[in-house]
């Protein structure tokens, strides 16, 4: 399993890992004996492990939409952590090689992918909702009315 932040833009919300040896000719997944490497950093896996993925905000939910093409709703799995990290998970399988085909170019992307992403407190955990359609996953979390606070008018004597 790979988390590797494959954006070049902070996200103080995602949870995911940052390697920072990323493109240096030692650690994570190079083989050096010097430096370990990371789990799951294989180049097999890592393209398909940073799964893009939006978030917006509307007044009233937070939208996750997921770019998870060609894999079925059972293949992927939405949960929430510690009540308040969501969690997107999948599986792509590797197409299965037969003896007499001759590969020419393979450019989809298997493995794992895994993202998180802390909800800020008016989510409404308990309400959220999934849906798939065209290899998209649309996570739905409703957001709490924000209580407009009771003004009351003071008369003014004098």
């Amino acid at each position: 399993m790979s988390l590797i932040r494959r954006s070049n833009v902070f996200d103080p919300f995602s949870l995911d890992l940052w390697d920072p040896f990323q493109g240096f000719p030692f650690g994570s997944g190079s083989g050096s004996s010097l430096f370990p490497s990371f789990v799951g950093t294989n180049s097999e896996k890592a393209a398909f492990a940073g799964a893009r993925i939006d978030w917006k905000e509307t007044p009233e939910a937070h939208v996750f939409k997921a770019d998870v093409p060609g894999l079925k709703k059972e293949e992927v799995k939405v949960e929430v952590e510690d009540g308040n990290v969501l969690q997107i998970s999948g599986e792509r399988n590797k197409e299965q090689e037969e003896k007499t085909d001759t590969w020419h170019r393979v450019e989809r992307s298997s493995g794992r992918f895994l993202r998180r992403f802390r909800l800020p407190e008016n989510a409404k955990t308990e309400q959220i909702s999934a849906s798939m359609e065209n290899g998209v996953l649309t996570v739905t979390v409703p957001k709490e009315e924000v209580k407009k606070p009771d003004v009351k008018s003071i008369q003014i004597s004098g």
